[in-house]
């Protein structure tokens, strides 16, 4: 079995008796007010500060407190020099770099590797912030600031760039984080559990250096370093194995045999018998757990695959192979003459850890440094409630499962009740509306695998994916009666749900989809279809339509039963690996026939780590066996074609008509240009009576419902493009 995890309240404080401040201090004036001549530990984040558990160096800096760590936070300093690192002096134990709640590159830059205009973590919406690669640079800035101090670097950022990746913005294969920040250990996952142990072992006068025994953590070592003696090392094509099949040897061939098979005088050696002995079920997945423990899995050098797609595509699976807390090895890859060691994934908060790190003393509010100015991620989740983490459905194209894993973390239904009647007392604004009961999705809360030891030795990469699992429990029960007592809260109009759905589990509880349509969506629901075709769907690990259509049927019909006028939102993504022309064109089609006119759309965008990222630079697809022979993934690259599939998605905009004909040109598909209802766009871009009923007859739906149901602006993929990256 698992070991059973030190629970997040076992340590004893290490400053006794100390008082929660109202905000973390970000000046000397604010330490001076609580009385601290120094702190213990300093966050250093790319985001603005707000001290809400939604954001990360909060509650991470809330956390620590609780345990008698005097805390203090480094908001977006200024990178050209180390002496914003010195604004709160020498940190007692260690400084914590973040680059905040997204990875700084896809805060920055868009999908076309353009520079955003905006930065939905910063107060004001400025851009330009943080830098590139901010961990890599905040780490630096803060070893010059105080040579010898310890560093410890975290959040997504630093998690999806803990091995050899490959990096879209500089379209090449960059080393681990930790060779480059210079780092003494990186933090992966959700950290909790490692962070309170890391921090209590330093405060009794650990060595950074000799701390390397604790779960979710990397590190960089001498090569063929191991923690004892005992431990073997298995090199990566045991676990998954790259290339052409070995023949196997001829028995009949004449070679020389080994001395040692054979007995004295040429005799043959009397065999060893040796007596077998019958082992439950049970006692031998607890020995090849216990020799799982002992092991560790080395996977290609960063030198082969930065050269070798076919390396890099085989490390990708067995990386992702290893993934689950309860089977998951330890991995190493060699930098040079180095080696970066990743121990297991962090083990899963218990309902209690959960609750105790929510219910932490947070202000709610952003820090009073930034004034007046609006933050736009705390506008748009300063009303929302956090209820779950993790998810299982494996997505590629999604960062969450190698961040926060696939195994579901759900809060206790009294701890988000409670935080519901914070929001209703304490947050300024607050109408009535809980704008968001969810998390990674918006129906997983309380999900789990039927049976723990198959849990623990599952290595599936996905449990929804071909098909659900038999093994999953999808009751809906939980969070039906969740939504039914939030809405029973006093000041409590509305509840809506604004998360991602999984839709081919909601299908499972009809029962869920009539409480959620009946009296949780405001005109307007969001999910993620992604696309219409099977061979897109495959390589992202997602349900065919059919599901989407067994909703859209079970949605529609409960909105009438409610007597509500409500439409489903679908999101897609264009030139995603796998796509092709044809596949984009069937989708815009679907689009035209359903009478969809997609605001803003989404284009894949690789993430370090993903495994569609994967497909992207290697051709390859780390869903199956990797071999030079294997299934070649077909994926689009140049700009042009990436530039087409995006308009196809948006066919009604003028502005990508002369795109659009000249891709159905050389497909072949002439036939869909024409002023007619049956074409996808006119033969001109002309201010003909013809060209202008057109564009009339195309004027996005979506707009003229958003208005009417009191949206601002309906932003189709925008909003969850950074979501999911993020």
């Amino acid at each position: 079995m698992t070991p059973t995890p030190k629970n997040l309240r076992s340590f004893p404080p290490y400053r006794p008796g100390l008082k929660p401040a109202p905000m973390l201090p970000m000046s000397r004036a604010e330490m001076n007010t609580l009385g601290w001549d120094s702190c213990d530990i300093i966050i250093v984040t790319g985001d603005a500060y707000i001290d809400h558990p939604s954001f990360g160096m909060a509650l991470i800096g809330r956390l620590l407190e609780s345990q008698g760590f005097r805390v203090g936070i480094i908001s977006q300093p200024d990178w050209l020099s180390a002496e914003p690192f010195r604004e709160l002096g020498k940190p007692n134990l260690y400084f914590g770099i973040t680059a905040g709640n997204m990875d700084s590159m896809i805060n920055r830059y868009t999908a076309d590797r353009k520079i955003r205009s905006d930065d939905a973590y910063t107060a004001g919406g400025h851009p330009n912030k943080r830098p590139d690669r901010a961990v890599t640079v905040y780490a630096q800035r803060a070893r010059e600031a105080f040579p010898g101090t310890p560093i410890v670097i975290g959040s997504i950022e630093a998690s999806l760039r803990r091995i050899a990746h490959y990096d879209y913005w500089s379209d090449t294969v960059r080393r681990s984080v930790l060779t480059d920040s210079k780092a003494d250990i990186l933090l992966f996952g959700n950290a909790e559990r490692a962070l309170l142990d890391l921090s209590h072992r330093l405060a009794a006068g650990e060595s950074v250096k000799s701390i390397r025994d604790l779960r979710g953590t990397a590190f960089m070592v001498t090569r063929n370093w191991k923690p004892e003696d005992d431990w073997s090392e298995v090199d990566s094509t045991r676990v998954d194995t790259p290339g052409k099949v070995e023949p196997h040897p001829d028995p009949y061939e004449m070679k020389e045999k080994d001395p040692t098979a054979c007995g004295t005088d040429g005799q043959p050696a009397e065999p060893k018998l040796a007596p077998i002995k019958l082992m439950t079920r049970e006692e031998r997945l607890a020995q090849q757990k216990e020799i799982r423990s002992r092991s560790v899995v080395r996977l290609p050098a960063f030198e082969v695959v930065k050269e070798d797609p076919i390396s890099y595509a085989h490390a990708s699976r067995v990386f992702h192979l290893e993934s689950n807390p309860g089977n998951a090895r330890a991995m190493v890859q060699a930098h040079g003459d180095r080696d970066v060691w990743l121990n297991p994934p962090p083990l899963p908060l218990a309902m209690e850890e959960m609750d105790y790190v929510f219910d932490l003393p947070y202000a709610r509010t952003p820090h009073p440094v930034y004034g007046k100015e609006k933050i736009p991620a705390w506008d748009m989740i300063r009303f929302s409630v956090n209820i779950m983490r993790g998810c299982f459905g494996g997505c590629t194209f999604c960062s969450i499962t190698e961040h926060e894993g696939r195994i579901i973390q759900s809060r206790s239904e009294p701890s988000i009740l409670r935080e519901i009647e914070l929001i209703r007392d304490k947050t300024k604004g607050f109408t009535g509306t809980i704008s968001d009961l969810g998390g990674p999705t918006a129906n997983m809360y309380r999900m789990a695998c039927k049976d723990k030891t198959v849990e623990e030795s599952c290595r599936r990469l996905s449990c929804v994916y071909p098909t659900i699992c038999s093994n999953l429990n999808t009751d809906h029960s939980k969070l039906i009666q969740l939504y039914r007592r939030a809405r029973d809260i006093p000041g409590v109009k509305k509840i809506l749900i604004g998360s991602g759905l999984r839709y081919d589990l909601a299908v499972r509880s009809p029962e869920y989809v009539k409480e959620l349509a009946t009296h949780h969506v405001g005109g307007l629901l969001k999910i993620a279809p992604e696309h219409s075709e099977d061979g897109p769907l495959s390589k992202m690990m997602k349900p065919g339509m059919g599901s989407y259509y067994r909703f859209k049927e079970l949605f529609d019909k409960y909105s009438k039963e409610a007597g509500k006028e409500q439409y489903l939102i679908p999101y897609f993504i264009a030139a995603h690996p796998g796509t092709t022309d044809e596949d984009m064109l069937n989708l815009a089609i679907w689009l035209k026939q359903n009478d969809f006119r997609l605001d803003q759309v989404q284009t894949f965008l690789p993430t370090p780590m993903a495994m569609a990222t994967t497909m992207y630079h290697t051709r390859k697809n780390p869903l199956r066996k990797i071999s030079k022979d294997s299934e070649t993934v077909e994926t689009p690259r140049l700009a042009k074609i990436r530039k087409l599939h995006k308009a196809l998605l948006r066919y009604h905009d003028p502005n990508n008509w002369e795109a659009i004909r000249e891709g159905l040109k050389r497909m072949g598909r002439s036939d869909l240009i024409g002023n007619g209802p049956q074409h996808l766009v006119p033969r001109t871009d002309g201010t003909s009576a013809h060209v202008r009923q057109h564009a009339r007859d195309e004027t996005p739906p979506l707009k003229v419902m958003a208005k009417k149901f009191g949206h601002k602006k309906l932003r189709v993929g925008a909003a969850i493009s950074r979501k999911r990256a993020g």
